[in-house]
């Protein structure tokens, strides 16, 4: 009988209770009610994972691969558009959703399965990972969803290293990134995408367009100062300068009302949380398990580095929210249907799949 372990659960109240208080400073009432209903839901699928356990769930693996696969597609075809992607998708009376959310989950899931069998050395080993990762990337990029991409690209990526590649092919692929992205990244992206880059060099160049969010947001942050302005009392969120505040630009609303030392709490519990993320994964004795749960740490890992990183000012606007604590209900139950995985995969980690 293995131990139980209650670190993670914890850990992640914490941050979610963090949230809450942070979006019904930010958000109106309406979507507050809704992250909560969102949440009950989360509950409902979490204990629902629980009971299956490991290898019920890991079983279903090509079936929520290919599922995610189609709800890209149907998405391109009838999917809804919002903010200049066409990302949500909309069946009947049940309440609209980002398949591309889906799609991250079924990404860690497939990769874990595929990557333990063998050590990534030939050729062949590159494409079946491409096969593998390619179709629900290049579904997302149509969209257009800048954001939801570089996830997936990060999610294959940090699978890979994890599983272990010659270094040789390591500083080969940096090489090949740095010539692809001035000659065939760049000269392709979109207008808005390249005032996005241009407002991330010099956001004052225009201050009332391109880079409003980001000057507005690093107003809010350094204006918090130690301690903060009190709970609901911020000017910048409450007198509506802060844009998407509830969700993309949520952080600059802690840090503004509860100032550096809420925000260094919280940017704490996100550090508890990979630490015992990783210490999880380490303690599994299948590598299968191991790559399982990284992918998890880098699914969550990247969207609180990028999130946090374009509210400071030093990453490009990409529209990543922040996990467990932005508005959306599709991210919140997908980030702890993902952490239920790890904590299921852990409990029943002497049980092979």
């Amino acid at each position: 009988m293995t131990r139980v372990d209650l670190a993670l659960p914890f850990v992640t109240l914490l941050i979610i209770t963090v949230g809450l208080f942070t979006l019904f400073s930010a958000a109106p009432s309406d979507e507050f009610m809704r992250q909560v209903v969102f949440l009950g839901a989360s509950v409902v699928v979490i204990g629902t994972t629980l009971w299956a356990g490991k290898n019920r769930v890991l079983r279903l693996t090509p079936y929520v691969y290919v599922a995610s696969l189609g709800l890209l597609a149907l998405t391109f075809l009838v999917g809804t558009e919002v903010n200049g992607a066409k990302s949500w998708l909309y069946l009947g009376p049940l309440p609209g959703f980002q398949p591309s959310e889906l799609a991250k989950l079924a990404l860690i899931l497939v990769l874990a399965q595929s990557l333990h069998e063998r050590p990534i050395r030939r050729l062949q080993d590159y494409v079946r990972v491409a096969a593998l990762a390619l179709p629900p990337i290049g579904l997302v990029l149509i969209e257009p969803d800048l954001g939801s991409a570089l996830v997936l690209v990060a999610i294959t990526a940090g699978v890979v290293l994890v599983r272990g590649l010659p270094w040789r092919h390591l500083v080969l692929g940096v090489l090949l990134v740095g010539i692809a992205v001035p000659t065939l990244v760049l000269p392709n992206l979109k207008p808005h995408q390249v005032e996005r880059l241009v407002s991330f060099v010099d956001p004052y160049r225009d201050p009332q367009g391109t880079g409003y969010q980001v000057i507005q947001s690093t107003i809010a942050v350094g204006s918090g100062g130690l301690l903060g302005k009190g709970y609901r009392a911020g000017t910048q969120s409450q007198l509506g300068f802060i844009p998407y505040r509830q969700t993309d630009f949520i952080f600059p609303v802690l840090a503004e009302e509860g100032g550096f030392v809420a925000s260094v709490a919280l940017l704490v519990l996100y550090g508890l949380l990979f630490w015992r993320l990783l210490a999880m994964a380490a303690e599994c004795p299948f590598e299968r398990d191991q790559l399982l749960i990284t992918g998890v740490v880098v699914l969550i890992g990247f969207q609180v580095l990028v999130n946090v990183g374009v509210t400071l000012g030093v990453a490009p606007v990409t529209g990543i929210t922040l996990p467990l604590v932005s508005y959306g209900g599709t991210s919140l139950l997908s980030t702890l249907v993902a952490l239920t995985f790890a904590w299921v995969v852990y409990r029943d980690r002497f049980a092979n799949w």
